[in-house]
């Protein structure tokens, strides 16, 4: 059986670790940070094409990422849920381009000032510490292992590498075309929200989950700090009860911020070798994902496996 490790365990290591599971490969994963410790972690994880291009391959993706993720759902243990919610925009504005990946979104004809257009749809809403608990028994479960392990390069004597270290592919893929976009979200309780909102001119959004309202956010490009800052958080609060006027009361329960993985493009390719190179069969890159890791996981981990199987078979 082909070895493959993959680096990197956040949404996008993990779930190329369980489509290659699935298709029979031995997988082993290495990873600088264990899954609750990485930027997925901290993903309001509604799926949303943000910040991902280029536009045919993020929408062909996100398509297939919404149709597992709508399956997962129907399971109450892994924080997927299928929510309702409402897009508005203070301009008027043609339909998204990833409305295609979208089944049933419908335009908004009323809506408080100052916003002039909208739409709602049903889509995917991911509790990512329940989600990714889940998908680590997952992956386990299907006979994986995961190491914590910092490393500066590729490793050896692999048949395969799946290189899915976000940010950290600056250093272990030498690519400086990746740059963190900083997002600060703040975490406040629950008070019965039941559907999600977003503005996407702040970026703004709301998203409620079982026992607590994901608030955001930033897009602080080139930005490292992992810092919360009071002042952004209390712009972002302000912001969020002009969408949602109820959370103006609601107790903030937490703060935290993520380094999105931004890239021009998502690189999802295959590197080959050498003849000489340790790393047998070669390199599939899958990093660059933005802000839409969860958003295209699936879609990933599926186009991952087809490519590991062309440098095995």
């Amino acid at each position: 059986m082909e070895r493959v490790v993959v680096i990197g365990a956040g949404v996008i290591g993990l779930s190329c670790a369980a489509r290659l599971l699935e298709a029979g490969r031995h997988v082993d994963i290495l990873a600088r940070d264990l899954p609750l410790e990485t930027t997925s972690s901290v993903a309001a994880a509604i799926w949303y094409p943000y910040r991902a291009l280029p536009f045919e391959r993020v929408t062909a993706w996100s398509a297939a990422s919404y149709t597992e993720f709508a399956r997962i759902a129907t399971h109450p243990d892994t924080g997927v849920r299928m929510v309702c919610g409402t897009e508005l925009h203070r301009n008027v504005r043609p339909d998204p381009w990833w409305a295609v990946a979208v089944p049933g979104l419908t335009r908004v004809t009323t809506m408080p000032a100052p916003y002039a257009d909208g739409w709602s749809f049903t889509t995917p809403v991911i509790e990512m510490p329940v989600y990714l608990r889940w998908l680590t028994r997952r992956v386990t479960a299907l006979g994986a292992t995961i190491t914590r392990l910092a490393l500066t390069g590729l490793p050896d004597h692999a048949s395969v590498v799946v290189n899915a270290t976000g940010l950290g592919a600056r250093l272990v893929a030498d690519d400086p075309a990746v740059q963190p976009v900083r997002g600060q979200v703040v975490y406040v309780e629950q008070v019965g929200l039941d559907r999600w909102w977003i503005d996407a001119d702040g970026p703004t959004y709301v998203v409620p989950r079982s026992t607590d309202i994901v608030v955001g956010g930033t897009d602080d490009e080139g930005e490292w700090s992992r810092t919360p800052d009071p002042d952004t958080a209390a712009r972002i609060l302000e912001r969020a009860a002009l969408l949602v006027p109820d959370l103006s009361e609601a107790r903030v329960l937490r703060h935290k911020v993520g380094l999105r993985p931004a890239r021009p493009e998502v690189r999802l390719e295959v590197e080959r070798l050498s003849p000489g190179s340790t790393t047998g069969g070669g390199i599939v890159h899958c990093y660059g994902h933005g802000g839409a890791g969860v958003t295209l996981s699936w879609g990933c981990a599926d186009e991952v496996t087809a490519l590991v199987s062309g440098l095995v078979s």
